[in-house]
Formats: structure tokens, C-alpha cells, sequence
């Protein structure tokens, strides 16, 4: 496990971390959410040991990472996909890696084959598109063929196919029962891929629960009526207790009342319906809604 206890990171009078504490469960892919500034990077920074902790503790399988005698073995950890030095070959600097933490080197080829880059290895990380280097950066991070991997915004600057590939190697890790937590700012993605969230707010705990409980908790379930006869149906739809928007298209937005329900009224009315969608809130709304007061930089309304 992941764990941190009353976590605290101070720099000057600006607190970055705030008395923060959550448990990374295995067999599960973690979201770690918060909006800019909210401290999520620096509180990996402390779990990997770069950062010192004003206060409170981040331990990996119940020690400090620096404490682990062989700690790529047990965390393996992708913070910045360029933190690699230019000029040397992808295939050199896993090998780099490889040797000075007492890992196999017959790991790097395996590692390079299992991210799809054994056809550039011999090619400078300088050279690589942003998408590549996240690929080597995970490359680097699954070296070790750790429990627990840890990853900062990894599908950054990704085409569709590298966001893809990223959300696919991270449920199978997660399949395979190791430790997954990843930040993100792409709640669409997040929503296909976590199971779990950890959601920070100017370094507090905002919420530490399942993607289906966060979502629930703040939605407002509504239904997308579309008909020819919207103003007798709202009238019908009120009568039974529904309450009933009329958007300015002549949709309407129905809550109160489920589906089924409402096309059992459109069917004894007579009144023919084009459309019934059930719809909810989607991860990035509850986010929203949920985090609106720990924005670190907010756009007067009205604003371009």
C-alpha cells in the first residue's frame, strides 16, 4: 500500500499539503484529482522522498521510499516523462537505470518491448515526441516490475491512441493486482478508467471514495423529453408530480420521475415522443461542482 498520515508540506507561509491522509488500495486504479495548485504532484514528491514533509509521513508497504532496500522494486513512479537525459538512447538510459539500482538488464529490453519502443531503443530520448517519452517514462517506471506504480499526469500531450494505450496498461496492471495511482486533469478519461478516487482541494482531502459513489453523490438524474406536443406533455408530466424544464430548443429536462414512468404517461396521453434519454452527471460536472471553491485561479463570470 500507498499510505499518508497527516501529511503536511509548508513552504514560507503558502501551505501546499494540509494534514492530508489516504490509503492506495491494490488491484485498483487510483485517481488522484484536484485542481491546479491544489498539491497533488508535491504530495508524490513526498511519497518518492524528493520533498521533505513538514509533518506527517508517506510510506510505501510501510516504509519511507529512501528506507526501501530495493525501492524500484517496490514503487515504481513516472513524475516528469522529460526528466531524461537527451542525448542518451532510450535502451541507454533504462540500462542506466537498470544498473544503478541492482536491477537485471535484461529487464530493459523487456520493458521497451512491453511499451512498444524495442524498434526506436537505439534512438536519442531528446528526439522523442512527448508521447514517446511518457512511454519511456513508464518504461523506467515498470523497470523493477513493482507492486505499486505511481504516475503524474501520463496521458498529457497524447494522441487518441497513446491515451488510449495508457488506459489499457493501467487496468491490467491493475488486473493483475498491483497498486495503480495516477493524476490527471482529463476527468473524460479518468471516468474510463479509475476505480477509485482520492480528491484534493488546496492540499485538503475532499473525498476518498469509489468513481461511481463520487459521481452519485452529486448527481441530479434528469430525463431529455423530446416531443411535438412539449407544452400539453410538461402540463400532463407536472400533474404527476415531475418537475419539468423547458429549454429554449422545446426540450425538456425532466426530474422527479423516471423513464419508464414517463413513457407509460406519453402512451395513455396519446402523445408521440421523439426522444427519451435518461441522463447524469458525468464525472467532470461532479468535479466541478465539488472542487468550485478550491479553484486556485477563477475567470470572472462573463469573461472571454
Amino acid at each position: 500500500m500507498i499510505e499518508v498520515k497527516d501529511l503536511t508540506k509548508q513552504y514560507g507561509d503558502k501551505v501546499a499539503v494540509d494534514h492530508l491522509s489516504f490509503t492506495v488500495k491494490s488491484g485498483m486504479v487510483t485517481g488522484f484529482l484536484g485542481p491546479n495548485g491544489a498539491g497533488k504532484t508535491t504530495t508524490m514528491r513526498m511519497i518518492l522522498g524528493l520533498d521533505t514533509p513538514t509533518s506527517g509521513t508517506a510510506t510505501v508497504a510501510g516504509r519511507r521510499y529512501g528506507d526501501l532496500p530495493e525501492p524500484m522494486r517496490s514503487l515504481g513512479a513516472l513524475l516528469d516523462a522529460k526528466a531524461v537525459h537527451p542525448s542518451r538512447t532510450a535502451r541507454n538510459h533504462l540500462r542506466c537505470l537498470a544498473l544503478s539500482n541492482g536491477l537485471p538488464t535484461r529487464r530493459v529490453d523487456e520493458v521497451l518491448g512491453q511499451v512498444g519502443l524495442l524498434g526506436v531503443a537505439g534512438k536519442r530520448a531528446g528526439q522523442f515526441s512527448l508521447g514517446m517519452s511518457q512511454r519511456l517514462g513508464i518504461a523506467g517506471a515498470l523497470l523493477g516490475d513493482p507492486e505499486l506504480l505511481m504516475f503524474d499526469e501520463p496521458v498529457n500531450g497524447l494522441d487518441p491512441e497513446g491515451i488510449r494505450w495508457i488506459r489499457q496498461l493501467m487496468k491490467r496492471l491493475a488486473d493483475e493486482g498491483r497498486t495503480i495511482l495516477v493524476s490527471s486533469h482529463l476527468m473524460s478519461e479518468m471516468a474510463l478508467t479509475a476505480d477509485h478516487l482520492i480528491v484534493i482541494g488546496r492540499g485538503r482531502l475532499v473525498a476518498d471514495t469509489s468513481l461511481h459513489d463520487f459521481v452519485e453523490a452529486s448527481s441530479e438524474r434528469t430525463v431529455l423529453v423530446r416531443t411535438p406536443s412539449k407544452d400539453k406533455f410538461a402540463e400532463v408530466l407536472r400533474r404527476n408530480g415531475a418537475t419539468v424544464r423547458v429549454e429554449s430548443d422545446g426540450d425538456l429536462i425532466v426530474s422527479g420521475m423516471e423513464s419508464l414512468e414517463i413513457s407509460g404517461l406519453a402512451l395513455a396521453d396519446g402523445v408521440p415522443l421523439a426522444e427519451l434519454t435518461p441522463r447524469r452527471t458525468s464525472l467532470e460536472d461532479a468535479f466541478m461542482e465539488l472542487t468550485r471553491d478550491d479553484v486556485e485561479y477563477n475567470v470572472a463570470e462573463g469573461a472571454a
